[in-house]
């Protein structure tokens, strides 16, 4: 796992787990929404009674970082920096990979899916207000999905579906055969003509 957390930030984070006068807090690293536009880097206080068996644990010198399973591959290249400055100081966190995990080859299909429905496929419905997204993937072979904005009960979602997405994700996702669309396109409120 490649996080870093700076001597700074590392001090100042001890600092204020040291205020909390709680034996044995820690804190906690995760992804709010992980692996969409929307995703959110969050740190929080971590109690002992608040730790997971999944967590993945940093052991620094000052002080402990659980990091939640399911946000760790989006956490990889993770930067936590604190910086002094005249009215006090500034945390800050980056996390490059939170909207979208490095996928390899090894990765879930999951995550393989929604890294070729990121960065190939959305952007080009974005020219047309719409948006697709993964629901789940059947057996292992077949992604579920669902359109959203323009594409929703857009008269052309099929040739959309089929000629592109589909073709697109069987193209680059090894082992998915087929796609399917779950939305309902009678909604048509927004729809791209």
């Amino acid at each position: 796992m490649n996080i870093t957390i700076t001597d700074s930030a590392q001090e100042y984070l001890a600092s204020l787990l040291e205020k909390q006068d709680v034996e044995g807090i820690a804190v906690r690293i995760f992804i709010q929404q992980p692996g969409t536009p929307y995703a959110e880097t969050c740190l929080a206080y971590c109690r002992p009674d608040e730790v997971n068996e999944t967590d993945e644990i940093l052991n620094l010198p000052k002080l402990k970082v659980y990091l939640e399973k399911m946000s760790v591959a989006f956490l990889d290249e993770a930067f936590v920096d604190y910086a002094t400055e005249k009215m006090g100081g500034q945390l800050t966190i980056k996390a490059p990979n939170a909207k979208m995990p490095k996928v390899t080859a090894d990765s879930p299909i999951e995550d393989q899916i929604n890294y070729v429905l990121y960065s190939d496929i959305n952007p080009g419905l974005a020219a047309h207000g719409g948006e697709v997204s993964l629901l789940e993937v059947i057996d292992g072979q077949v992604a579920v999905l669902k359109f959203g904005g323009g594409c929703q009960g857009c008269s052309a979602v099929d040739l959309t579906l089929k000629e592109g997405v589909e073709k697109t994700l069987i193209e680059k996702v090894p082992g998915l055969t087929a796609v399917r669309d779950s939305t309902d396109h009678t909604v048509t409120e927004n729809a791209f003509m």
